[in-house]
C-alpha cells in the first residue's frame, strides 16, 4: 500500500491504457463491491459549461440553511484535494487514503482509469461521512460517467454545447442524449439551457421524468439593481445578483432555484438562506477578477462557448486600453473556435506549454492564433495589431504579459484548468504596476 496521496495518484496513473473509457460496467462492479451507496438526497450536475457555477451555488445556499453538505467536483486547479468539499472545507490528503486502499482491494486486479479510481474513492469518503446533501459534477457526458454510477434524486442539467465531441457525439442531439442519461425516472431533472436539444427532452419523456424545463417551469426577470426569480409555486423577488461574475451565471442561478423548489420536501430552504448563499458563494477560475495594477482576470473556459461567454463578459468590464491574453489549451479542443472571440480584444497573446500530456505545445497555439488571425473577414472591423509569444509554463507567461502591460491594461488568463492552475499555484497574484505584488 503507498503512504501518500501523491503516490496513490501516480498508481491510478499506471492502471488503464488510456485517460478516458468511457463505460460504467467496470465502475458498477467495483461500486458495487464497496457497498457504495447514499442515504441522503444527491443531486447531479451535468452540462458543458456551468457545472462547477452551479454546483457551488447548491453547495452555499444549502449550507446557509444549516445543512451539511458534500460536494464532488471535477478538475481541481492546484490540489487534487480540492475535488471533495466537506461542509464548505477541502478535505485532507491523508484522510483520504482508506478510501484509495480501500477501491484498490476492490476492483481485484481489474483497469480503472483515473478518474474512475479517484472518482470512486472520494465517493466512498463521501458515503461515510454524517451528511444532509450530497452534489456530484459529473466530469464528461453524464450517460457513462464514473458519478453516474449514483442514483441523482434531483439531476441538474445546464448549459448544452459542443465539446469532447471525440466521445460524445458530433452536434448538440448527441451531446444532449448523453448529458440526459443522469436523469432517473419519477424524479426531477431541473434543465437550464433554454434550448434544450430534442433528444434530452425526448429521453425524459420517454423515462417519465419529473422535467422542470427553463422559461416553462421556472424564469427569472431583472434590471440593473436587483433580479426575481419564480418557479411552479414558489417567488424569490428583489434578490442581489450572485456573487459569482458573468453574464451565465443569473442562469445558472435560476437551475439551482429550480432544483432546490423541487426537493423542498427533502430539504426545505428558507428565503434568507437562498439569498445569504448566493450574495457569498465563490469559485475561483470562474470569471475571477482580481483587482490590481494591471487588473487580472482568470477564467477556466476551454470550449468555444464558454469563450464567448468570457468574451461577452469581457465587452461589459470599466475601460482598459489593452488586453493581454495568457492561453495554454488542450491539444482535443475546438483551439480555433476558443480563439475566435478573442480576436477583436487581445493586443497581446501569450501562449504556453501547459504541465499534461493532453496539451499542445505552445508553438502550436501561436500557430493557430496567427493562423485565426489571418482568417478574420476583412469585411469585419480590423483586428488589433498584436504580438504572440511562447513561453514554457503559465507562470512564466504571466511574468510576460505583466512587464507588457501598463497599469491600466488588464490581463486574461484562460483555456485550461492547468492554464489558470499554473498561474495561482503559489496563490492568487496580486499584481501592483508591472510587477507581483
Amino acid at each position: 500500500m503507498y503512504r501518500t496521496l501523491a503516490e496513490w495518484l501516480s498508481h491510478c496513473e499506471r492502471l488503464h491504457p488510456r485517460t478516458i473509457d468511457l463505460t460504467l460496467e467496470r465502475v458498477a462492479t467495483v461500486a458495487r463491491r464497496l457497498d457504495l451507496r447514499f442515504d441522503v438526497p444527491v443531486f447531479t450536475v451535468a452540462g458543458t459549461n456551468g457545472k462547477g457555477s452551479t454546483c457551488a451555488m447548491l453547495e452555499a445556499i444549502l449550507t446557509q440553511a444549516g445543512y451539511r453538505v458534500g460536494v464532488y467536483t471535477s478538475p481541481h486547479l492546484v490540489h487534487f484535494e480540492e475535488r471533495l468539499r466537506v461542509n464548505g472545507d477541502i478535505v485532507r490528503a491523508d484522510a483520504l487514503l482508506p478510501d484509495f486502499e480501500a477501491v484498490e482491494a476492490a476492483r481485484d486486479g481489474g483497469a480503472l482509469t483515473y478518474f474512475e479510481f479517484t472518482t470512486l474513492a472520494l465517493l466512498r469518503h463521501l458515503s461515510a461521512l454524517p451528511l444532509d446533501a450530497v452534489v456530484l459534477e459529473v466530469g464528461l457526458g453524464g450517460r457513462l460517467d464514473a458519478v453516474n454510477v449514483i442514483d441523482a434524486d434531483c439531476a441538474v442539467i445546464t448549459s448544452i454545447d459542443l465539446d469532447h465531441m471525440d466521445f460524445l457525439g458530433p452536434d448538440r442531439e448527441s451531446i444532449g442524449r448523453e448529458k440526459a442519461g443522469v436523469m432517473r425516472a419519477g424524479r426531477p431533472a431541473i434543465v437550464s439551457d433554454p434550448q434544450p436539444p430534442a433528444s434530452l427532452l425526448a429521453h425524459a419523456a420517454d423515462l417519465g421524468v419529473d422535467l422542470w424545463c427553463f422559461g416553462r417551469d421556472f424564469n427569472y426577470a431583472g434590471d440593473r439593481q436587483q433580479w426575481s426569480w419564480s418557479g411552479r409555486g414558489r417567488r424569490y423577488n428583489a434578490m442581489a445578483y450572485p456573487a459569482l461574475r458573468g453574464a451565465n451565471q443569473l442562469l445558472n442561478a435560476t437551475g439551482v432555484l429550480a432544483a432546490l423548489d423541487a426537493m423542498r420536501q427533502q430539504l426545505p430552504v428558507p428565503a434568507q438562506a437562498v439569498r445569504n448563499g448566493l450574495a457569498m458563494v465563490e469559485l475561483p477560475g470562474r470569471f475571477q477578477i482580481v483587482p490590481g495594477q494591471p487588473t487580472l482576470v482568470l477564467d477556466v473556459a476551454h470550449n468555444p462557448h464558454a469563450a464567448a461567454v468570457l468574451a461577452r463578459n469581457l465587452d461589459q468590464m470599466a475601460y482598459h486600453p489593452r488586453t493581454h491574453v495568457v492561453l495554454g489549451a488542450m491539444a482535443d479542443k475546438d483551439i480555433a473556435g476558443l480563439l475566435q472571440p478573442l480576436l477583436p480584444l487581445v493586443d497581446s497573446w501569450h501562449c504556453t506549454d501547459l504541465p499534461t500530456a493532453r496539451a499542445a505545445r505552445a508553438v502550436h497555439v501561436a500557430a493557430a492564433v496567427e493562423a485565426a488571425r489571418a482568417a478574420h473577414p476583412a469585411s469585419s472591423a480590423p483586428l488589433p495589431v498584436a504580438t504572440i509569444t511562447c513561453h514554457p509554463d503559465p507562470s512564466t507567461a504571466l511574468a510576460a504579459a505583466i512587464a507588457a502591460a501598463d497599469p491600466v491594461d488588464r490581463i486574461v488568463v484562460f483555456g485550461s484548468f492547468y492554464t489558470v492552475g499554473g498561474v495561482i499555484e503559489a496563490g492568487v497574484p496580486r499584481l501592483g504596476s508591472a510587477h507581483l505584488g
